[in-house]
């Protein structure tokens, strides 16, 4: 057999599979060579010689892969269609404090404290009022920004700032932009910062003006208000101009909620109350509500009773 004939019984891929994946991608303008060679788990050079059938390599492993891809793309879409979508946002009478609480810092040019459970959507009203509120910018905290370094990194991502040079470096960095902008600072999940983080974002309110907010649970205050780092967190406490506590979500609060999701039916409220006060607060009661919703648009009707107290039993390990 001449190497004429051996080259052209090479496979050469799968010209089917290839016209559905471009259709998916013509279909999800998400789905760039990158994005969709990345999730496959291809490289994006073979999965473009792959596409314009040029690939020499294993076209029947990388077809492989391709089609484990298509069959999970294809059952997630499948699953979003019946997953309805939560509220981007809702006022709860909870959420409307933290709006005036954060209003408020940014008009005076103070600092401000909101600290108390977790779920209870103060996340969420950050988000809302950075959308709708001029020079604000959300630096949210985890346990590997703790540090005053990757504190200050964090911040200047937030800034759109190059999180570049030492902690001097990025701190003067951060000032220069903040600095007469009548602008909020928001530190969401403030509770991960030490000692040092917390003085230097002090120190960058006390240079510029900029209000600041820190956010999280109730460790944020507590540390500045007694225990063992009182004295050392004494200037920021002092310069505490507003706080707010929320220690679990109102009554209210779950009434608005259903209203958003438009259910009517009022016989689960205490359910749902449960529900709200439990550890998860208002983010578990969404998580109820979107499974009860698919239970109720499975069968093409509105929600009922029963419904949340099945995704709820489900979710919640037998809550009642």
């Amino acid at each position: 057999m001449s190497d004429t004939a051996s080259i052209s019984t090479i496979y050469q891929g799968d010209n089917e599979l290839r016209e559905q994946i471009r259709g998916v991608q013509s279909r999800d303008k998400r789905l760039s060579q990158a994005v969709l060679s990345k999730e496959a788990g291809i490289s994006a050079t073979t999965f473009n010689q792959w596409l314009n059938g040029k690939y020499q390599g294993d076209n029947e492993g990388v077809e492989q892969k391709i089609r484990l891809w298509l069959e999970a793309d294809t059952n997630r879409r499948a699953a979003g269609n019946q997953m309805p979508e939560a509220p981007t946002f809702v006022n709860t009478p909870t959420a409307a404090r933290v709006l005036g609480t954060l209003a408020y810092a940014q008009m005076a040019g103070d600092i401000a404290v909101i600290h108390g459970l977790a779920g209870i959507g103060k996340t969420k009203a950050g988000e809302y009022y950075s959308q709708n509120s001029p020079n604000v910018w959300i630096a949210t905290m985890d346990p590997s920004t703790a540090g005053v370094v990757t504190a200050l990194q964090e911040i200047c991502e937030a800034l759109g700032l190059a999180a570049i040079g030492g902690a001097r470096q990025m701190a003067r960095a951060i000032g220069k932009r903040v600095k007469d902008t009548n602008g909020l600072l928001l530190i969401d999940e403030a509770q991960h910062l030490s000692v040092g983080a917390l003085d230097v974002i002090r120190s960058i309110h006390d240079s510029t003006g900029i209000a600041i907010a820190l956010m999280g649970n109730d460790g944020v205050f507590a540390r500045m208000a007694g225990g063992r780092n009182a004295q050392q967190l004494d200037r920021l406490y002092s310069r505490v101009g507003k706080r707010l506590s929320l220690k679990r979500p109102t009554e209210t609060d779950v009434i608005t909620l259903l209203k958003a999701w438009g259910i009517e039916d009022t016989k689960c409220h205490s359910t749902l109350l449960q529900i709200a006060g439990s550890g998860g607060a208002l983010r578990s009661l969404t998580k109820v509500l979107r499974l009860a919703n698919m239970y109720a648009g499975a069968e093409g009707r509105a929600v009922c009773c029963e419904d949340v107290r099945a995704a709820a039993s489900e979710l919640m390990e037998g809550a009642k």
